[in-house]
């Protein structure tokens, strides 16, 4: 099958696979799979090869970048489970100062979301985030607002966030994460701050009920984990691997040649790094048993097994597309190759929006819009480190449109702050779609500069 009937099939593989996920509740696994299998058969391709797609699509993409997204969910636990996460919002309260709490908030979240998922790093700081609002004076859903919102920035845009991570690996860009993490960086900082001035638009006019309760002490709180590790300790993990990913970038920009180079190369490959980051996260340990070396490391791997299987079936999509002549097709129609590569930053976004909003895992958007999204890349003329960093940056802005009702983020929000639904939708849907679509023209503006 070639021309507008191959775009058709492709089309309703992407519908399927949001019908089956959003209205069917089929696991994005096996409904990414069922596509996959239904449009090479439906775009006439040969069984044989078809089977061939899947399967190498598969697994090529576990070889790039699973061992990356397993070491980066473990290193999550572990600082969350340490006190680690906590320590770290101390320090970042310290340097930003108690005058501006929803700021602290902010930037507390932004940190802690980048080695942690967002509903996890809430739950973590939901206690401290009480606290700090009656210790300042102001209300809740101020806190509650710029805490989900700095969290969720992070959680989409910047690896090694497992979500950014599969993304980069499903388009090819596993070797220029530390572009990413800069460009993500660059993106998340404006979308923090939408997030931060919705919260104190929006959030200092919802009083919750029982927020005047006396019960949340600050130093409490803090003293429920005991002895908490050191600043040092904690920020390693999250900071030694971004520093060596970084590094190597940085050589293979320049092309630096030598020994001690290829040391660096080698040491900022991102699954060396986040195996180093994960060692330095063993130093967080209270002890060295059963339940921290097994348990703790096992709730790691289990948390990384459905995003590495979402991932893998991801890849196998895009295969199965790559294997159809849709490449040509495109070919043909984009003639002005630099026009339509700006322009197309909005596809993957609306892409990634409509299968957020439909199905609700921000993880699932990112990994199902890039592996659509991948096959279409080279005939666009959209290949090199910064380009596909953008590609990256539009697919994470689609993933934040919008948090509500069958997101697990949303009722975590709701119920760790207690607001009500409509409260809710006020603050945290509303603040997602703000977040996304600054994101998505920060993205558009970096590509007419830089591209």
């Amino acid at each position: 099958m070639e021309g507008f009937g191959l775009i058709v099939v492709i089309a309703l593989g992407v519908l399927f696979v949001i019908f089956a996920t959003a209205k069917l509740k089929l696991h994005p696994f096996l409904s990414l799979l069922i596509a996959a299998f239904g449009l090479g058969i439906a775009a006439g391709l040969p069984l044989p090869d078809v089977v061939e797609a899947v399967n190498s699509g598969f697994g090529d993409l576990m070889g790039g970048i699973g061992l990356v997204i397993v070491f980066g969910t473990i290193i999550g636990v572990i600082l969350e489970k340490s006190g680690a996460a906590l320590r770290m919002a101390e320090v970042v309260l310290r340097l930003v100062g108690e005058r501006r709490p929803q700021l602290a908030m902010s930037v507390i979240g932004s940190i802690v979301s980048i080695p942690v998922f967002c509903d996890s790093g809430y739950v973590i700081l939901s206690s401290l985030k009480k606290a700090l609002a009656r210790r300042a004076k102001v209300t809740v859903a101020s806190m509650a607002i710029a805490l989900s919102t700095g969290l969720f920035a992070t959680h989409t845009l910047v690896p090694p966030t497992p979500g950014p991570i599969a993304a980069a690996g499903n388009i090819g860009a596993e070797d220029y994460l530390g572009t990413i993490i800069l460009i993500g960086i660059v993106v998340a900082v404006p979308t923090i701050m939408a997030g931060y001035l919705w919260a104190m638009k929006a959030g200092t006019n919802i009083h919750i009920e029982g927020e005047d309760d006396h019960s949340f002490d600050y130093n409490a709180i803090v003293n429920e984990f005991g002895a908490m590790p050191s600043a040092l300790k904690s920020f390693a993990p999250i900071v030694v691997p971004i520093l060596l990913i970084g590094f190597s970038s940085v050589i293979t920009f320049a092309g630096w040649q030598g020994p001690l180079f290829e040391v660096f190369l080698f040491l900022g490959a991102p699954a060396v790094a986040l195996l180093i980051g994960l060692l330095s996260a063993f130093s967080l340990l209270p002890k060295y048993d059963e339940e921290t070396l097994t348990e703790w490391v096992g709730t790691g791997i289990k948390e990384a097994a459905p995003i590495l299987l979402i991932t893998g079936a991801g890849g196998a999509f895009g295969s199965v597309i790559t294997a159809t002549p849709v490449a040509q097709f495109i070919e043909g129609v984009a003639a002005n190759e630099a026009f339509a590569g700006a322009i197309f930053v909005f596809i993957p976004f609306l892409i990634a929006a409509a299968l957020k909003t439909a199905q609700g895992s921000s993880t699932a958007a990112l990994v199902i819009t890039s592996s659509l999204v991948a096959p279409l890349l080279g005939e666009l003329g959209i290949e090199g480190a910064l380009p596909l960093a953008l590609v990256v940056m539009a697919v994470g802005a689609g993933a934040m449109v919008v948090s509500h009702v069958n997101d697990s983020y949303f009722w975590v929000v709701k119920e760790f702050s207690g607001m009500s639904v409509t409260q809710a939708y006020k603050a945290q849907t509303t603040g997602t779609l703000i977040q996304g679509v600054t994101a998505i023209f920060v993205t558009f503006a970096l590509w007419l500069i830089f591209v």
